[in-house]
């Protein structure tokens, strides 16, 4: 690889949209010299983990850290043909996707003598699927090559992390993300309350760069504990207004969403290929909005909850005990969002138990 001013410019390039990762970046630079047979990339939602994957997938098809390279554009853009990301179907993958993985890591590349399978969500592996897995992912076939995203390694999943070189990634720092995104355009108070909302989170933080009401959004959260007056109609009241709030949220996702759609419905149309990816990207969409429900969600809850321990913190409550079962409250709802409650009857079930700080 080159050394010179345009080699430097272009490696940064390859991983310009990698964010605030560069010890996990130099560290698949290494390994793309001479690569092993699985790689395991633990991090969060947001880590950019997702978007490292397809670099190194680029990188690993076509030698070079030019991103202009064909091999490389068409792995950034995740339409390379020898580079297959598979996302579950249901709450997890299952022994059938399972199955469909084993299938595709025994066919011949397309195009060269390698080809890579990244695995999304891994962390949300079936037990019988890992079963499955388990002598696939050891020893592949010479040409394939996996990389796995998985946002933690739980226990079922130990020993297949163990057949695997790991990388971590890790939550983004709020200055480098605030750093990012005023060079991408953003106002600095936006981007730091972007940053801030977003809690390490790069997608989500784009996004809420891009949401007006992020602010009033926050605002209104905030506020929760001082218009509660220990009366139904207000908690139901209150609930139908954060959940309105939530739902108008998501248009910026939503324009994405339609944007990602008309670019597809063009690439079919020049090429005039059949088997689209429609449905796939049609499923990816609404899981993103679901994800991205639960997200605003749980960043209104934890709004709520530093109300509570900023009252605490200044001496203000009368029954300090009652603050700080209201934080366990807020917390064991927050849990509970995570494996998709009913969201209105859970919320107005919080705010009931909750005390006044008016």
């Amino acid at each position: 690889m080159s050394t010179s001013t345009t080699g430097a410019a272009t490696s940064k390039k390859l991983w310009a949209a990698v964010v605030g990762q560069d010890t996990a970046v130099e560290r698949l630079r290494r390994a793309a010299v001479e690569p092993v047979h699985a790689y395991l990339f633990v991090g969060p939602s947001g880590s950019t983990s997702d978007l490292a994957a397809r670099a190194f997938s680029g990188l690993l098809l076509s030698g070079t850290e030019d991103s202009a390279e064909r091999d490389n554009d068409l792995a950034l853009r995740g339409e390379h043909p020898d580079v297959h990301e598979i996302r579950r179907e249901g709450a997890s993958i299952s022994a059938d996707q399972a199955r469909e993985i084993v299938r595709l890591s025994s066919r011949s590349p397309v195009e060269g003598d390698r080809k890579i399978l990244i695995l999304h969500e891994f962390h949300l592996l079936a037990p019988e699927g890992a079963a499955r897995l388990l002598k696939t992912i050891e020893e592949p076939p010479p040409s394939t090559i996996f990389v796995i995203l998985a946002d933690f390694v739980p226990r079922d999943l130990i020993t297949i992390a163990s057949r695997c070189a790991r990388i971590d990634f890790h939550a983004i720092a709020d200055a480098v993300v605030i750093d990012r995104l005023i060079g991408e355009g953003v106002n600095v108070d936006r981007a730091q309350e972007a940053a801030m909302a977003a809690r390490g989170d790069w997608h989500r933080a784009r996004l809420l760069a891009s949401d007006p009401d992020l602010a009033a959004r926050r605002q209104a959260f905030a506020a929760v504990p001082y218009r509660l007056d220990g009366t139904g109609s207000v908690v139901m009241r209150v609930v139908e207004e954060l959940l309105g709030l939530i739902e108008a949220a998501a248009a910026p996702l939503v324009a994405r969403h339609e944007q990602e759609l008309a670019e597809l419905e063009e690439r079919i149309a020049r090429s005039g290929e059949r088997g689209s990816g429609k449905a796939a990207m049609g499923t990816r969409q609404k899981r993103e909005l679901r994800r991205h429900r639960t997200d605003e969600l749980l960043a209104g809850l934890a709004t709520i909850a530093g109300e509570y321990r900023d009252a605490l913190a200044a001496g203000t409550m009368t029954r300090p005990d009652a603050g700080v079962e209201a934080v366990h409250a807020i917390h064991h709802a927050m849990e509970a969002f995570a494996i998709n409650a009913n969201e209105a009857l859970l919320l107005q079930a919080l705010l009931w138990s909750l005390p006044s700080l008016s």
